[in-house]
């Protein structure tokens, strides 16, 4: 058992001690007797379960916090889920009544409402002191091709997958993993399979496609099989027809014990995998077991982050980026007070890092090493150098998602690979082309 992760509690300590003590998100401090009120200013921030960030507390003590300096500035948070957060923007979308604010990645803010039209440029935060130190692949990810920057970062992370050591040993198949660089080959992944299948266990690893719920799992164990690639390298169309990624779907179509889930997402694996129920899952990253350390710190067996299997034995990994985008309600003094929210929480360089913190995702800028004595963020910290390239921000990108799971379920109910290869690159490279 690792040692117990303590920054994101104390981040929250620090966060909360700022502002005296922990209220609603919309307490203001005590007005100063005679003195004018000014006209305040209403926001909403909407936020998806990003890392530590999946309950209100968190955002309450940042928004106490800020409103000491900005009393005239009201925000209310609401907390999103990845089932149904898309459907509930949208719908506000519609209804013309988007959030101010919102805290998502690129994916969403730039190459899909950002695209649209729909937010405002947030390029005058980027010409701040603070941005210049932002990672050079973090910055290129947030500027859409037209020149404009829909988000500003807060924090990113490495994807990965997660086994369960003490079933491995138990079973043979820890022979198969390079300890050292948390990583494995294809051929020793099968191995391992076979070897966990013919020790008893049924379900050895899930390939959820119930929709699009940590979907750069399967992405990432699909194309690092043999090397394949799901766009080209400038962003503008999906190459995932491929000889190489073909024989990736047939492989783990044809391999005993994985099984294709078209009734599950990534987070129901990893609740299955977290409770011990299956020995390996493809959805997980540090905030995964930050957050199951915590609330199960009876858990009794040992996680062990793993690269996804290659043939070559070294992977390319998702990356995960989050921050603040605006939408443009064509209000001003909203969104000012927006971009003065943001800057609240990035500019200072020691909120920033309690920011960070609290997250349990490590900082999108070159700031001093947050975790440096911490054993369970260093670990995870080794599968950055496998970071890959972050095409998310592809074009047509929320139509490929939705084809890529439903090609998923074709694979897996015994559908041609090929075919249903063929099919999702026609469909994701429509859908680029149309927007």
């Amino acid at each position: 058992m690792k040692q117990r992760f303590l920054a994101p509690l104390l981040a929250l300590a620090l966060l909360l001690a700022a502002c005296g003590q922990a209220g609603t998100a919309d307490e203001a401090p005590p007005a100063e007797s005679g003195a004018a009120a000014p006209q305040a200013v209403e926001l909403s921030l909407w936020c998806y379960p990003v890392g530590g960030w999946s309950s209100e507390t968190v955002l309450a003590g940042m928004v106490s916090a800020f409103r000491r300096e900005h009393p005239d500035v009201h925000i209310s948070v609401r907390m999103l889920t990845y089932a149904d957060g898309d459907a509930a923007v949208e719908e506000a979308i519609e209804a013309g009544t988007p959030p101010d604010l919102i805290f998502e990645g690129p994916e969403r803010l730039a190459a899909n409402w950002g695209a649209r039209g729909l937010m405002a440029d947030l390029g005058d935060l980027w010409q701040d002191e603070a941005a210049a130190q932002v990672y050079a692949p973090v910055a290129a990810a947030c500027r859409s091709g037209n020149g404009a920057h829909y988000i500003y970062p807060v924090c990113m992370t490495t994807h990965c997958m997660a086994i369960n050591r003490d079933v491995f040993e138990a079973a043979g198949a820890w022979q198969y993993v390079d300890e050292e660089h948390h990583t494995w080959t294809t051929e020793g992944f099968a191995a391992a399979v076979r070897a966990l299948r013919a020790w008893g266990i049924e379900r050895v690893g899930e390939v959820y496609c119930g929709g699009q719920g940590g979907d750069q799992g399967t992405r990432a164990l699909v194309t690092n099989l043999y090397s394949g690639t799901f766009t080209d390298a400038a962003h503008t169309r999906y190459t995932f027809n491929s000889q190489e990624n073909i024989r990736a779907l047939e492989l783990l179509q044809s391999l005993d014990g994985i099984v294709f889930d078209p009734e599950a997402v990534g987070a129901d694996v990893i609740d299955r995998f977290a409770a011990g129920e299956v020995p390996m899952c493809f959805c997980w990253n540090v905030g995964n077991e930050v957050t199951k350390t915590i609330s199960e710190p009876d858990r009794a067996f040992d996680i062990f982050p793993m690269a996804f299997p290659s043939d070559n034995g070294r992977s390319e990994l998702q990356g995960g980026i989050w921050g603040f985008g605006v939408f443009d309600n064509g209000d001003a003094a909203r969104i000012g007070a927006a971009k003065d929210f943001i800057r609240f929480l990035t500019q200072n360089t020691e909120r920033y890092t309690q920011t960070v913190l609290s997250t349990t995702f490590w900082p999108a800028r070159d700031v001093p090493n947050i975790y440096e004595n911490d054993e369970l963020m260093t670990e995870y910290f080794a599968l950055r150098e496998y970071l890959g390239d972050y095409y998310q921000v592809t074009p047509g990108w929320a139509e490929a998602r939705t084809a890529w799971w439903t090609m998923l379920q074709k694979v897996g109910a015994g559908g041609d690979a090929a075919s249903a290869a063929a099919a999702f690159e026609a469909a994701a490279n429509a859908a680029a082309a149309a927007g």
